[in-house]
């Protein structure tokens, strides 16, 4: 029987997911370091998972951490915006809040929230920023829509919805093309390259998932090339779609091409690492009425997660 878990558990594990060390967890929640390893090995436990990893620069959330750090940053900014939500006050909320968001996912979700939000707080002054880079915009935003994990310290990363990365290509540019069986065969494939962020566009990472209990998962980084790249996530899934090369997209946009057979998913029992929606908020000022409430109408919004409604009527 699994027991219960208690509110400062939670809050434990959220801080360690705003500063992904337990040195820097520690110190935000003024504990020792040994103290809080103990109480994340008695969490662990009591749950009966492993929650986290550790590494030499930090630590790293296995898909049950991952889960759990969702569910209770829901939570608990839920709990901490329960007397505003009682007492009727989203419609009095006022000032300026300024929004920068990816341009694809900020068009398709972002702006719908947006104006669910204004309709909720007319007096609220809202400014929605689209960017190719909104981490190099970051300077004055209260909030910065992020698709991947927090990477800048000084921001606190609050989860909106989960996202996969899938590896795909139309079945056009199959057609002409080996079956391919392991990521290694991607080296001498075209692919297509999506830049943003200032990431390395070019270097995929894989993890076998097929590996057995006990056994470690197999890890292969490929260095992809191709003639053809942009800073646009909709043009890379166009180009795709009309069989030009093999792309990693996110499930959110590359969801609907899959269902309806556009294209078609490579190397299922490979995962690339998760890209989770984030709304990412400045340590410094805490989470104003203002941020809360967005927060709040987002997570409203994509609940049920909008692009896994096709997969899993698919699976009933």
């Amino acid at each position: 029987m699994v027991e219960m878990v208690d509110l400062d558990d939670l809050r434990m594990f959220r801080a360690l997911g705003v500063s992904r060390s337990l040195a820097a967890a520690a110190r935000l929640l003024d504990v020792t370091p040994p103290a809080l390893t103990v109480r994340m090995r008695r969490l662990e436990a009591r749950l009966g998972v492993s929650l986290v990893v550790r590494e030499p620069r930090g630590v790293s959330f296995t898909e049950e951490g991952q889960r759990l750090l969702r569910e209770a940053t829901a939570l608990l900014d839920r709990l901490e915006s329960l007397p505003q939500q009682v007492s009727g006050q989203a419609a009095g909320v006022s000032g300026h809040l300024r929004i920068v968001a990816p341009f694809g996912f900020g068009r398709r979700y972002i702006a719908p929230i947006v104006r669910d939000l204004h309709r909720d707080a007319p007096k609220l002054a809202i400014m929605l920023h689209l960017s190719d880079n909104p981490l190099a915009e970051m300077s004055g935003a209260d909030i910065v829509i992020h698709i991947g994990e927090a990477r800048d310290s000084s921001w606190v990363g609050h989860p909106l919805a989960p996202n996969e990365r899938v590896l795909c290509a139309s079945p056009a540019c199959l057609a002409g093309l080996p079956p391919i069986t392991h990521p290694a065969e991607l080296a001498h494939l075209p692919c297509l390259c999506l830049r943003e962020n200032d990431e390395d566009v070019t270097r995929w990472r894989f993890t076998d998932t097929t590996a057995g209990s006990g056994r470690a998962r197999q890890v292969v980084n490929v260095r992809v090339s191709g003639a053809l790249s942009s800073n646009d996530g909709t043009v890379i899934s166009d180009w795709a779609a009309d069989g030009l090369g093999v792309m990693v997209r996110s499930e959110w946009e590359a969801a609907p091409l899959l269902s309806a057979g556009t294209l078609v998913r490579l190397l299922p029992g490979w995962a690339l690492k998760p890209a989770p929606v984030m709304a990412l908020v400045p340590t410094r000022k805490g989470v104003s009425p203002r941020q809360r409430l967005f927060l709040e109408v987002a997570r409203r919004a994509l609940e049920p997660v909008p692009w896994r409604q096709g997969r899993r009527r698919r699976q009933g």
